[in-house]
């Protein structure tokens, strides 16, 4: 065994020990057709290592149950959530109450999410798309801003709960 495992200088934390301090942003996710249950858990994780104010789930048929839970460990219990059936909808409702919405889609005129500033004036919220065919064109007509992750191989996607992981990173390091 190396000196790692045993000196304390080195010792790994868990939920008890850190000390991260705790807060929460003005930050909604959209989730538009997001219908993979480890993806939704993982969205759970996600939110809550943010401290994103709350998710809401739109479509038929969202999965929340033993196949979410195993992956969200628990963090459906702290981060509020919503289901509606209509993300078109919901997403002019938030427009309305004055957040900034953007999309985390790649378009012919998506900007790089580093290159763009976030306002601490107003809450955001950013939608995410359906796993196999992203955010539909209806919502991206509704959208302030379509940003994009830059990637440099030769796949033109990531996974959803990556790409918004990325990007919640982002959004926070510049609101903080």
């Amino acid at each position: 065994m190396s000196k790692l495992f045993f000196d304390t200088k080195y010792m790994q934390l868990n939920h008890y020990n850190t000390n991260f301090k705790k807060r929460t942003f003005p930050i909604t996710i959209i989730c538009e057709n997001v219908t993979n249950a480890p993806n939704i858990g993982s969205l759970f994780r996600t939110a809550d290592a943010f401290g994103i104010e709350k998710i809401v789930f739109c479509g038929a048929h969202i999965p929340l149950g033993r196949k979410m839970t195993k992956t969200s460990r628990a963090t459906e219990k702290v981060i509020p959530f919503e289901v509606k059936e209509n993300a078109s909808e919901v997403v002019l409702q938030y427009k309305k109450q004055g957040f900034h919405i953007v999309a985390l889609e790649i378009t012919s005129n998506s900007k790089p999410i580093h290159s763009y500033s976030f306002s601490k004036e107003k809450p955001i919220a950013i939608v995410i798309g359906d796993e196999n065919f992203g955010v539909s064109q209806d919502i991206l007509n509704q959208c302030d801003a379509l940003l994009h992750i830059d990637m440099f191989g030769q796949n033109s996607s990531m996974n959803v709960v990556q790409a918004t992981t990325i990007a919640l990173y982002e959004m926070t390091k510049q609101i903080i």
